[in-house]
């Protein structure tokens, strides 16, 4: 067994830093409820003001669909990669009948306001969930350690997607399921990556990263992962995202432009899993 410790020596990049660190993305109004995704707005009326509330449960329905695609049950431990404040976390250990959830961080003061927001759940509950300091190239646990993994909406920050793969298909017992949920470029056009660029300053500014589904789908197999499975869900996620912007950013200013490069196709949000071979 290869067992790894200590605090990952894997480099936060800049943009990463600034926007999980001193700007703290959690503490915007666009977000809300301890969690940071766009979304997933099925089933909330888009036709009304949008409320704080449907805010909050937009992004708790987003957990609730990946963790869907996991259909974990029983005595399992999960492993959340990019975990932010761990609401997603708590979600996952109250309504999934997990035995065991780990939420891994890269950013040390995401991590200390994991630690802060949860503090009741922590002490309720402290053999069932923990925060770890670790990078999704450079996953701190020993080889088999996991019966699920997910990821909500960090793998357009992570840098070396074949890294992650390997480190997700060593951590993963045989038989072991994984599933990432981020926005991707759909196809492998080249001129993609620029034209987010223009469109967009998470993009131009280097916090996000024009990953595309071929390529996702390539590492994930290249480590040896198998049933890799695509679904877009982007009609669940654009509109209602963009609605939710509209309380605050004009027309014509970046931040609308998500939904304008979903329509332009070249820009969309999946769900992704796979399975570790064996049982």
């Amino acid at each position: 067994m290869t067992e790894r410790s200590g605090a990952t020596q894997y480099p936060i990049p800049p943009a990463v830093e600034e926007a999980y660190g001193p700007a703290d993305l959690s503490s915007m109004s666009l977000f809300g409820g301890g969690f940071i995704n766009f979304g997933h707005w099925q089933g909330i009326d888009l036709g009304r003001p949008l409320t704080e509330h449907d805010r909050i449960s937009s992004q708790q329905a987003m957990y609730r669909h990946v963790l869907g695609t996991l259909a974990p049950t029983g005595e399992l431990r999960a492993l959340e990669v990019g975990c932010g404040l761990g609401a997603g976390a708590a979600v996952a250990l109250e309504e999934s009948g997990l035995d065991h959830v780990t939420g891994m961080d890269i950013h040390p003061q995401q991590l200390e306001r994991a630690g802060q927001a949860n503090a009741r759940l922590l002490a309720r509950r402290p053999e069932q969930l923990r925060f770890v300091r670790g990078a999704a190239e450079e996953m701190p646990f020993g080889d088999g350690e996991f019966d699920c993994l997910y990821t909500v909406e960090a793998a357009q920050h992570f840098r070396d997607l074949d890294a992650f793969a390997r480190e997700t298909a060593r951590v993963l017992r045989p038989g072991g399921r994984a599933a990432v949920a981020s926005f991707f470029v759909p196809g492998a056009d080249p001129a993609a990556s620029g034209r987010l660029a223009e469109l967009l300053d998470t993009f131009a500014g280097g916090l996000d990263v024009a990953h595309t589904i071929p390529s996702l789908v390539g590492t994930l197999e290249r480590a040896g992962l198998a049933d890799v499975r695509v679904s877009s869900i982007g009609t669940w996620v654009w509109p209602g995202w963009d609605r939710w912007l509209a309380r605050t950013w004009e027309p014509g200013t970046w931040p609308r432009n998500f939904l304008r490069a979903f329509r332009e196709g070249i820009l969309d949000y999946f769900t992704v899993t796979a399975e570790r071979p064996g049982a």
